[in-house]
Parts: C-alpha cells; structure tokens; sequence
C-alpha cells in the first residue's frame, strides 16, 4: 500500500473492507491520479455507509486513506482502532487551526491521501465547509471529487481538480460530477448556491 507498511491492525482492517466492498457488489468507476498527496471530496455525504464505500474503493486501489477526527477519540480503547482505520487527531482548541494542523500531516508523510465530507453533515445542507479546499490548496495537492452512485453500486472518482486560489472557477466540475450521481438519501443532498 504505496510506501507504508501496514501492522496487523491495519491490514486486518483492509481485508475487513474490502471483504465488505466486495461481498456487497460495489465496484470502482474512474481512478485516482499517481499524485501521492491527495484531497479526496467525498459527496453526497447521505449517510454511514458512504464512509464505508470511500474507504473500501480507496483500499480496493491498494493506497491508504486518513480522515479528520476529533482528538479525543484517539484515546483508549478506540485509540489504536482509529489510527489504524486511517484516522488523524486534530484539536479544535488548538491555537494551530485545523487547516494548518492538516497540512502539518500532509507535510510529514511522503504519501497522503485525505478523504473530507464538505456538507459535515449527513442532513440536507447548503452549507458546504471550504477547509477541504484550502488544505489542498496549502498543500500543494489536488481534489478529487469521488461518491458513492447507490444505484449502480458504483464508487466513482471524478477528474481530478488542481486548485488555483479561485474556488468558485475550481469547484464548478465538481458540483457538476456531484449532480451524476445518485447518494443513499437523494432527498438529504443539496448544494451551495451558486453551483
């Protein structure tokens, strides 16, 4: 799995999702860029299960995926659990805020794959958060949009989007890949205006 070597936890964990990717009928439709350092923009983020399917297509492509989680449930007894699923601490109550305390892990690892749901919700929302966006952007990384297409049992990688500085330009692929696929809860998913 690229250069990182996976202990028993993690390699359990694979095997767990991919079983489960698997077993389950999905598929993988589009791939991600050779970029080692990447921003995967996980949408319509409907319900639980799209974390599993995000994770199992990532693993399925044989890279390691992280997402962002509160600190304190990277203490025992989930601790090990979390950080072998891929997770990445951060404190809200840091003075360092949380889009430099991502890009300090993008900095330190060779290989990075970050997957970040923008609605932070699974209810129907406008308001999409823009941290995504700009941890790619100080990162030097691009944004993959990706989500999972229920009916078709499909996780699907879109094009991969280099990000400029100008968000509204940079982002208009993405809604519009966004729009070709349908999530768990159609009626739960929504977009900012404007796109």
């Amino acid at each position: 799995m690229g250069g990182h070597r996976l202990n028993w936890l993690e390699r359990l964990i694979h095997w767990i999702l991919l079983r489960w990717f698997v077993r389950n009928g999905w598929t993988v439709s589009g791939t991600l860029p050779p970029d080692l350092k990447i921003v995967i923009m996980g949408a319509s983020h409907t319900s639980n299960w799209d974390f599993l399917v995000f994770l199992g297509a990532v693993h399925s492509l044989n890279r390691k995926v992280h997402f962002i989680g509160k600190h304190s449930l990277f203490r025992w007894p989930l601790g090990g659990f979390m950080h072998a699923l891929g997770g990445i601490p951060v404190d809200r109550g840091s003075r360092q805020d949380l889009v430099s305390q991502v890009v300090a892990q993008f900095d330190a690892h060779d290989e990075f794959i970050l997957v970040v749901a923008p609605e932070g919700t699974r209810s129907r929302t406008k308001e999409w958060k823009t941290g995504f966006y700009q941890i790619a952007l100080k990162a030097g990384a691009p944004i993959v949009p990706a989500g999972p297409d229920f009916p078709s049992k499909r996780a699907v990688f879109g094009a991969a989007i280099r990000p400029t500085g100008n968000y509204a330009e940079d982002m208009k692929p993405a809604f519009h890949f966004f729009r070709t696929i349908v999530p768990r809860h159609p009626e739960r998913s929504d977009f900012p205006d404007g796109f």
